[in-house]
């Protein structure tokens, strides 16, 4: 069994929900490290020296980290679910670019967004939210601007990728944003919203709640 290490709403989710369309057996240990809790932390140190999530235990032992990371290699170990495409697969050039972009471009900003204090002083948080989303949104009309999706963002064919932009698009400045600058990946996350293989994962560990949209 493979155990992620993880937390509702959170980067783990994009993984969860892979591992849930391949059938794959997985645990999830808890571990919302923004909560700041000594045990928590301490429980994600031991797979993570940095501490952060999501983290993944294999069946053999070894552990993978990084989002990006854990999805290709996930995907690529397990090509018969056809969630990445292969080598030889002339998507697969884009596949990486952009699988490479989001936690580069994108996630990475989350770092700062979740508490600006770790790099300026309390006066300028707001300041550093505003900027961050704003480069947020620039990132996604860009990407949204290099893409000509069919039923999914590569192609007619969900992979990984779907998944990873699903997800992080719900994030600040949230989906409403995400609309109004990524207009053709827009039908491709509303289509992985609803995904019925996804129904109840979605229900459990990334609500779609009252005004979820932003």
């Amino acid at each position: 069994m493979y155990v992620v290490y993880g937390a509702a709403g959170s980067g783990s989710v994009p993984v969860e929900a892979a591992m849930t369309l391949m059938g794959l057996p997985f645990s999830v240990v808890e571990g919302a490290t923004w909560s700041h809790d000594p045990e928590i932390l301490a429980r994600v140190e031991k797979v993570n020296p940095l501490k952060q999530i999501p983290a993944v235990v294999t069946p053999a032992g070894e552990t993978v980290t990084e989002s990006g990371a854990i999805l290709t290699w996930l995907a690529d170990a397990h090509p018969e679910h056809r969630l990445s495409p292969a080598v030889e697969d002339p998507r697969r050039a884009q596949f990486l670019r952009w699988m490479t972009f989001i936690p580069a471009s994108i996630y990475s900003l989350y770092w700062v967004r979740d508490d600006p204090t770790r790099l300026v002083p309390a006066e300028l948080a707001r300041q550093v939210k505003d900027r961050t989303a704003d480069r947020i949104a620039d990132c996604w009309r860009m990407m949204d601007g290099e893409l000509t999706p069919g039923r999914y963002l590569l192609g007619d064919e969900m992979t990984v990728l779907d998944l990873y932009v699903t997800v992080v698009s719900r994030w600040g400045p949230r989906r409403r944003r995400f609309y109004e600058v990524a207009p053709r990946m827009t039908p491709v996350v509303k289509r992985v919203d609803v995904d019925p293989r996804l129904a109840e994962f979605w229900a459990a560990r990334f609500p779609f709640e009252d005004g979820w949209e932003g």
